[in-house]
C-alpha cells in the first residue's frame, strides 16, 4: 500500500468527516487543544485509529509541507476515479453535468485552490491528464482545505480523447482563453458543460483548443495580460454557479 500524508487540522477533520480511512495520526506535543482538536480526537477514538504525541521535529521530518500545524496523518494515497465514474455520478445524482478539465496544470497549490472552489461552486468532477500534471499530493490536499475529500478527480491518458467522450455524452466544451471569442459570463453554463482551463505557462494546448466548442475570455483592464490559473478557474466556476443558482 502506498502511503501519503494529510497535514493540518482542518484537512484531517474533513477527511474524517468524509469517512476517509486513516492509518495513524501524529500530534505535536504542546498542540493547542481547541474545539477542532477535540473533534478530531473524538472521531479517531470512535474509529479506533491509533494516534500519538511526538516532538514537533518528528512531524517536520515526515510532513511534506512546512505548515502542518502540529498534525500529520498517515493515510493510503488518494485514488483517482475514471471519467466514466464522474459521468455516472452526475447521472445517478440527477444533476446536469458540470466539470472542469485541466490541460497541463503543474502547480499543486493551484490544483488545491481549484478543488476548494470546485467544491463550493458545485463542480461535479475535475479531469486531469496523467502525464506532466500535478497529482493528488499532500500539498494539494492541504491547499484544498479538505475539498479533496469531496470533489472527484479523474486522471486520463489523453485529454483530447476525454473531451471527445464528454461531447458524445452531450456536454458543451468551453475553453477559457485570452483570445476567446466572447466574454466568459455570456456563456450558458446551465447546459451540460465542461470548462477547459490551461496550464500556468502555455495555457490550453493547440489541439485541445480546436476540440473546444467555444473559446471564452475573461475581460481585463490592467497591464497584466493573464490571471493566475486558479483565480481564472474560480471566476468561471462561480459564474456557472450563479447561473445555475437562478
Amino acid at each position: 500500500m502506498i502511503e501519503t500524508t494529510i497535514e493540518g487540522c482542518h484537512p484531517l477533520l474533513e477527511a474524517l468527516r468524509a469517512g476517509r480511512s486513516i492509518n495513524r495520526v501524529f500530534f505535536a506535543r504542546g498542540i493547542v487543544r481547541n474545539g477542532t482538536f477535540t473533534e478530531i480526537v473524538t472521531l479517531l477514538r470512535k474509529r479506533g485509529v491509533p494516534f500519538e504525541f511526538q516532538d514537533r521535529s518528528l512531524l517536520d521530518r515526515i510532513a511534506s509541507t512546512a505548515s502542518h500545524q502540529g498534525v500529520v496523518a498517515k493515510v493510503a494515497a488518494h485514488e483517482f476515479c475514471t471519467l466514466e465514474d464522474i459521468l455516472h455520478m452526475s447521472q445517478r445524482n440527477n444533476k446536469v453535468p458540470l466539470y472542469c478539465v485541466l490541460d497541463g496544470l503543474e502547480d499543486p497549490h493551484n490544483l488545491g485552490a481549484i478543488l476548494r472552489t470546485a467544491d463550493a461552486a458545485g463542480i461535479q468532477g475535475i479531469i486531469i491528464r496523467n502525464r506532466r500534471e500535478v497529482g493528488l499530493t499532500p500539498v494539494v490536499a492541504k491547499t484544498s482545505a479538505g475539498a479533496i475529500e469531496y470533489v472527484p478527480v479523474a486522471r486520463v491518458s489523453n485529454i483530447n480523447q476525454a473531451i471527445d467522450t464528454l461531447k458524445r455524452s452531450g456536454l458543451w466544451v468551453v475553453g477559457i482563453e485570452v483570445n476567446g471569442t466572447i466574454p466568459f459570463d455570456q456563456v450558458d453554463y446551465k447546459l451540460p458543460t465542461a470548462i477547459v482551463v490551461g496550464g500556468e505557462g502555455e495555457g490550453i494546448s493547440e489541439l485541445t483548443r480546436k476540440k473546444c466548442d467555444l473559446l471564452a475570455s475573461i475581460p481585463m483592464c490592467g497591464q497584466i495580460s493573464s490571471l493566475n490559473a486558479s483565480v481564472a478557474t474560480a471566476l468561471v466556476m462561480y459564474e456557472a454557479f450563479r447561473q445555475r443558482r437562478k
